[in-house]
């Protein structure tokens, strides 16, 4: 039950696609005044170390990597950290990841938690889930170690995030943006997932919901997009997904990943028809490489 770490996965393709699109819609949320929430349904730890024995950065503890694999993020945010002329989704999302590298080597990587943290205004708030036992100290840790200011206005719950988002939807704001990216090494996350947005909508149907997806050879991982758009209703929604390579012989394996948007920002389908080609040819693994971009306008 308990497998699953965030931090052995960290800054791999499939969190370069899900942050760079969690970023935009942040922004986004900024450019008007009134207060939103941030609800995080499985945080991770929130910060993670790429090579062993990295130096803490900005301030925030970090979960070590798992050196006894090849590091993801070589195949993603490692890739893009010396390229020039980036479309601006790219750039604005690689100039936080090194904000969070001050010696500006690539030693950390940050989870969707702080990059929230980074981007909310003093009026808005935070809500974190976190059901691993590891994972959930971590982030605590972590979020000791954010301003004053920011501690008051964050909660974290050690518990699962599918049943926790229940209790705090709609946010007192009516403004907020819930993302939902578990780790589906349980089958049953997929249908949780649909679940999830259904009841979602039902409390708070002006929400932006940002649902995070892998690309396996599975018939749940194909699937799931589709169920996504049923459960949506007549409520406007944005897919984009990046697929790296060819499926392997022996179907294991993450392909890519996708981002379900509902309720997305008017501004995100045309930040990410000028980003996508540039991230696809940057973390293409072979001539199989591909991005997909769908809007239910």
């Amino acid at each position: 039950m308990f497998s699953y770490r965030h931090a052995f996965h960290a800054g791999n393709h499939a969190d370069v696609l899900k942050h760079l699109v969690l970023v935009q819609i942040l922004q986004y949320f900024n450019q008007k005044d009134s207060p939103y929430w941030v609800v995080d349904t499985h945080a991770g730890g929130g910060a993670y170390a790429l090579e062993a024995g990295a130096p803490a950065s900005s301030g925030l503890a970090s979960a070590p990597h798992d050196t006894g694999k090849r590091p993801e993020y070589l195949d993603g945010i490692a890739r893009l950290w010396d390229q020039q002329a980036l479309p601006p989704a790219v750039d604005e999302y690689l100039a936080l990841v090194k904000d969070f590298n001050a010696d500006a080597r690539l030693r950390h990587y940050p989870g969707s938690p702080w990059l929230a943290a980074r981007l909310i205004r003093d009026q808005d708030r935070l809500r974190w889930f976190e059901l691993h036992p590891s994972e959930v100290q971590v982030l605590r840790r972590n979020a000791g170690q954010l301003s004053r200011s920011l501690q008051k206005r964050l909660m974290i719950d050690e518990k699962d995030g599918f049943d926790g988002v229940k209790a705090v939807l709609p946010p007192p704001t009516r403004r907020g943006i819930v993302l939902m990216d578990p780790s589906y090494e349980d089958k049953r996350d997929y249908r949780r997932t649909v679940t999830a947005l259904k009841e979602g909508l039902k409390r708070f149907a002006t929400g932006c919901y940002v649902i995070w997806y892998p690309q396996l050879s599975r018939p749940e991982s194909r699937q799931l997009p589709d169920q996504l758009v049923q459960a949506t209703g007549e409520r406007d929604w944005l897919h984009v997904s990046l697929t790296v390579r060819a499926p392997s012989a022996d179907g294991l394996g993450l392909l890519g990943s996708g981002m379900f948007v509902v309720n997305p920002p008017w501004t995100l389908a045309g930040s990410l028809s000028d980003a996508m080609p540039a991230l696809t040819g940057v973390l293409a693994q072979d001539d199989r490489a591909s991005f997909s971009l769908k809007t239910s306008g």
